[in-house]
C-alpha cells in the first residue's frame, strides 16, 4: 500500500518550523464560509422579492473580499508554503480563496455603484434578469472554478491530504483514520464544485430548481466552512503549541 507524505510525517513525529510556515486558513475558512452564506442569502432575497439595502451588502462583500484577497494572494504566491510537507496548501486553500475574494470584490463594487437596480422588492423578474445579464460572462470563470474544486476533492481522497496529525487537538483523535477528515473536506469541495458548475444554468429563465440546488450546496458548504474555521482557532493553536 502506498504511504502518503502526510502519513510519513505522522510516523516520524511532526515538528514544524512555524517561523517559515504561515498558517491562516483559519480566517480564510471563516471568511469563505461567511461569504458563501451571504451569497446564498442575497440570492434568496432577490428570488423572493425581499427588499435589500445595496450599500450594506456591498460593505459585507467588500470586507470579506479584503480578507480573502490579502490572505489568498499571499498564500498563492508564496510557493512552496513551507518545506514541511504542506506545499499543496497553496493550491488547496490559497487559490480558491483568492478566486472567491476576486468574485466578492466584483460583486461589492457593483452593489456599491449600481445596486439600485436590485433594490426594488416588487420587480422580481426584472431583478433576476439584471443579475442574469450581469453574471453571465463571469459564470464561465465560476464554472471553471467548480471543475477545479472537483480536482481538489479528488486529490484529497487519493492522497488523504486533509488528514490531521495526531498532535492537533480534536481532529488529531482521528489521525489513525485519515480518510475520515479527507472525506469531510473533499465532500465540502464537491458541494462547492457542484454549485459552481450549475451556476451558469441557474441564471437562465425557469431555472428555479437549479437555483435551489446551488443554494443548498453553497449554503451547506458555507455553514461547514464557517464552523470548521472557528473550530480551527482552537485546534491550530494546539497544533502550534504541540509542534514547536
Amino acid at each position: 500500500m502506498r504511504t502518503s507524505q502526510p502519513d510519513m510525517l505522522l510516523a516520524e513525529g511532526l515538528k514544524i518550523d512555524w517561523a517559515r510556515m504561515p498558517t491562516y486558513n483559519t480566517v480564510m475558512s471563516l471568511a469563505g464560509g461567511a461569504g458563501l452564506l451571504l451569497v446564498v442569502a442575497l440570492g434568496w432575497y432577490l428570488v423572493k422579492g425581499k427588499p435589500i439595502v445595496p450599500d450594506a451588502w456591498a460593505m459585507a462583500f467588500g470586507a470579506l473580499a479584503f480578507v480573502l484577497l490579502v490572505t489568498g494572494i499571499h498564500m498563492t504566491l508564496t510557493w512552496p508554503l513551507a518545506g514541511q510537507g504542506f506545499p499543496f496548501d497553496n493550491i488547496i486553500f490559497g487559490e480558491p480563496s483568492f478566486v472567491f475574494g476576486v468574485l466578492l470584490a466584483a460583486a461589492s463594487m457593483f452593489l456599491w455603484k449600481r445596486g439600485a437596480v436590485l433594490a426594488d422588492p416588487g420587480a422580481v423578474e426584472e431583478r433576476l434578469l439584471a443579475v442574469s445579464r450581469l453574471a453571465a460572462p463571469i459564470s464561465v470563470f465560476v464554472f471553471g472554478a467548480g471543475l477545479a474544486c472537483f480536482g481538489i476533492a479528488a486529490a484529497g481522497w487519493k492522497y488523504t491530504l486533509f488528514a490531521a496529525p495526531e498532535e492537533e487537538p480534536i481532529s488529531g483523535e482521528f489521525a489513525d483514520h485519515p480518510m475520515l477528515e479527507a472525506t469531510f473536506i473533499s465532500g465540502l469541495y464537491v458541494l462547492l464544485g457542484l454549485g459552481a458548475i450549475l451556476f451558469p444554468l441557474a441564471l437562465r429563465r425557469g431555472a428555479a430548481p437549479v437555483r435551489t440546488v446551488v443554494g443548498v450546496c453553497w449554503g451547506l458548504a458555507g455553514l461547514a466552512f464557517l464552523a470548521f474555521g472557528a473550530l480551527n482557532y482552537f485546534t491550530h493553536i494546539g497544533l502550534i503549541v504541540n509542534t514547536m
